[in-house]
């Protein structure tokens, strides 16, 4: 079974749904493997505990 994994900051759970729909049919697409075939994780973070650019995402989006 093909798994997709997406790591970010914490989300809603409708656009958790969202990007779980949306990877699926694009990766389905491409691939070839019906849509059932795919596990998709969420793995959320803090945004405190994301550091880009020398920053965390908590300092940027603020």
């Amino acid at each position: 079974m093909p798994t997709i994994t997406i790591k970010m900051d914490q989300t809603s759970e409708e656009k958790k749904k969202q990007l779980i729909e949306n990877l699926t049919g694009v990766a389905s697409e491409i691939t070839g493997y019906p849509p059932e075939f795919f596990y998709v994780y969420v793995q959320e973070y803090p945004a405190e505990n994301i550091g880009v650019g020398g920053k965390t995402v908590k300092e940027i989006k603020t």
